[in-house]
């Protein structure tokens, strides 16, 4: 046993609005923290928590990570898409071609999401949240897939993707060029240690995989933030501690 993705973390000044947008789009139901965050519970018992954190921090540049919502049919995209709009997203252009068949939006926070046309193979059987897609090196999939042990489902042209076996979202990492950082990202994973396995072990086990450590904390202190090969910050925490409960 390692470290299982406990959550999708999202840094945002109005946590409870973002919940509402994303607990509405997903159907799925939210529970408040005790330090003003809500968490968006997974759909099944494998699944992960989308967790939503206050921050004073403004949102200057795109996020460097980002849902694709898959489709079951045209019309269901054109549902979904209405749907976000209803609960206050928006467009958002980002380049996107007339010709591309994903729409871009934008959650009311400004976070990018697509919801991606019907029949998109890549996507087929992963379920409402296709992938979360990375802005990332071929080095820190390779990294994700070790700390997470999820195989490799991709591994091409400096392109990574990995999935968990029991199936579901894909996260995808698109390869260079990779846009720089600006500050600390604004979407983070948060990882679980399970009971019964040694913390400081799994810990030591993911710095021997490329991880850093970037300040105090863990076990007792509360998760302990760690960088991955690419800079990005993520959290380390026993199951029992972990900060979603």
């Amino acid at each position: 046993m390692t470290s299982e993705l406990f959550a999708i973390c999202f840094d945002t000044a109005r946590p409870s609005h973002a919940a509402r947008f994303w607990s509405g789009l997903l159907d799925r139901e939210s529970a408040e923290g005790p330090g003003g965050d809500v968490t968006i519970l997974p759909a099944d018992p494998t699944g992960f928590r989308i967790r939503f954190l206050p921050s004073q921090e403004p949102k200057t540049a795109q996020n460097q990570a980002h849902f694709d919502l898959t489709s079951t049919s045209p019309d269901n995209q054109r549902e979904t898409v209405a749907r976000a709009l209803r609960l206050g997203g928006s467009h958002l252009d980002v380049g996107q071609l007339p010709e591309e068949g994903h729409v871009v939006l934008a959650d009311p926070d400004g976070n990018e999401l697509c919801v991606i046309e019907a029949g998109n193979r890549f996507l087929a059987d992963t379920g409402p949240i296709g992938a979360l897609a990375c802005d990332g090196t071929r080095d820190v999939g390779r990294f994700w897939s070790e700390a997470l042990r999820w195989p490799l489902v991709w591994d091409q042209d400096q392109e990574t993707a990995i999935q968990s076996p029991n199936g579901g979202t894909k996260i995808t990492w698109g390869g260079p060029p990779v846009a720089p950082k600006t500050g600390r990202s604004r979407v983070r994973f948060e990882l679980a240690v399970p009971a019964g396995v040694p913390w400081e072990a799994e810990v030591d086990r993911l710095i021997s995989l490329g991880a850093t450590r970037t300040g105090p904390g863990g076990s007792d202190d509360g998760p302990l933030p760690l960088l991955d090969p690419d800079g990005n910050e993520f959290l380390s925490c026993p199951r029992d501690r972990s900060a979603g409960g």
